[in-house]
């Protein structure tokens, strides 16, 4: 059923649907399946999107025709689709009125999906006008309390250099500790890998006071406040509350020094909200696991890895690993720096749309992924700053001389830099050709 004639008004401006700011506008890469023609696919997949069914039903009235999704904009040479969807589509929260991601998501790519009709539809951009954001949470902290705590100023604090503990799956509890202190005695901040949590070789209420105790030790030792992000990851809401309260009754005066891991991908909005809205007062740290399935550029359907980082901020991400921009050992481009600007400036031009902020807290740029000290020249340089937080597995425990060697070698003025080289020798040929004779390696 060629539903173009209610779904689709190529006459509307986005301008003038900006200017209003009664949309959520949408852009898609969509292609029809054969047969199909591209106006009739993408009415379809408005329809399917908002109000419509695939035949005509008797519930229908003038109000529901009023909230429908509008194709406003098509480029079959381009697989360029563009939707307006009214705001009175979205379901809004009982306790307080605001608006929730997992209805924008239901929406926008929810049963469209898996049509028959469409071979593939992806999401790459989206703009929300300045009610939607002020309806939404945002972030309460970021880098710039991060940099508070360090002793640094809140504007341009600089880069923080962070880790995981490796191996992925972590360690039992002594070694993890002892791990983490000796990270500490050089570097600033320390994360969970997305799979550590509460295994049974490493229960959270036997690792979680020996961390802190080797935070203390740390402290005591350098002088320096440090940093501890703990994944509370959990399929149910009150076992990501034990795992937070038991952390911060654990961590007592310290507790500004504690931040909250989710695995927002797989865990989905309700986790990040979750987090949110529990602890305000943490660092909610956002790791993007799994993300790939959806977001590779290979992958034809879902949203991009732009998306996802935006969406991000309107939920209340203190700070969203970003990829290592090419640079590192996951799948990305220079380009890709778009997703930290879009998430720490006020205002941004995306690959579609210019989005304006109004003034809500920036989410902070976390990169990681077979990142070293002999990547991060070309990172920074592409990126344009080093305000981002750093956390390197390899690239501090693979360090020749130690994990505290590796977390300070990031800086060119330190001997641990020259280090770096030798602890990283295929980066080093790769990068730096030449360097065994000015810096006289012969092996």
């Amino acid at each position: 059923m060629d539903q173009s004639a209610r779904y689709a008004n190529l006459d509307l401006k986005e301008a003038e649907l900006i200017k209003n700011g009664k949309h959520i506008l949408v852009a898609y890469k969509m292609k029809p399946k054969a047969g199909t023609g591209y106006l009739e696919a993408a009415a379809h997949f408005a329809a399917e999107s908002s109000t419509g069914t695939n035949v005509e039903v008797s519930t229908t009235d003038d109000f529901t025709k009023g909230v429908d999704a509008l194709v406003y904009h098509i480029d079959e040479a381009t697989e360029d689709m563009r939707i307006a969807y009214p705001l009175e589509l979205f379901d809004r929260n009982v306790t307080d009125g605001r608006m929730m991601l997992v209805s924008f998501l239901t929406l926008a790519i929810g049963n469209n999906q898996g049509m028959g009709d469409i071979e593939h539809a992806k999401m790459v951009d989206f703009y929300v006008p300045e009610e939607v954001i002020r309806q939404f949470d945002c972030p309460a902290t970021n880098i710039e309390d991060l940099w508070r705590i360090l002793g640094r100023p809140v504007k341009d604090g600089g880069y923080i250099s962070g880790t995981i503990i490796k191996p992925k799956l972590g360690l039992r509890p002594e070694p993890f500790a002892n791990a983490a202190y000796q990270f500490w005695l050089g570097g600033d901040f320390i994360k969970n890998d997305e799979p550590q949590g509460n295994q049974v070789f490493a229960p959270v209420k036997k690792v979680i006071p020996l961390v802190y105790d080797a935070m203390k030790r740390a402290m005591d030792e350098t002088g320096q406040a440090k940093l501890f992000s703990m994944n509370i990851t959990a399929d149910d809401h009150y076992e990501m509350l034990a795992r937070a309260d038991f952390a911060l009754e654990t961590f007592g005066p310290d507790a500004n020094k504690l931040a909250f891991l989710v695995d927002g991908y797989v865990g989905g909005p309700g986790m990040v909200t979750t987090a949110r809205r529990q602890y305000p007062n943490q660092f909610l740290h956002y790791h993007r696991a799994g993300h790939g399935a959806v977001t590779s550029p290979s992958a034809k359907r879902g949203y991009t890895a732009f998306v996802l980082a935006k969406m991000s901020r309107l939920q209340g991400a203190s700070g969203i690993h970003v990829g290592t921009m090419g640079f590192g050992k996951m799948e990305g481009e220079g380009d890709d720096k778009i997703i930290a600007y879009m998430i720490e400036r006020d205002e941004c031009q995306g690959p579609v749309y210019f989005q304006k902020w109004y003034g809500v807290k920036a989410t902070t740029p976390i990169i990681s992924g077979g990142m070293n000290a002999l990547r991060l020249p070309g990172f920074f340089e592409n990126l344009g700053h080093g305000n981002v937080i750093n956390t390197a597995g390899g690239g501090s425990y693979g360090h020749i001389d130690s994990p505290a060697a590796g977390a300070i070698s990031y800086a060119k003025t330190h001997r641990e830099f020259a280090r770096a080289f030798e602890s990283f020798q295929k980066d080093a040929d790769q990068l730096y050709p030449g360097w065994r004779q000015k810096l006289g390696v012969h092996k």
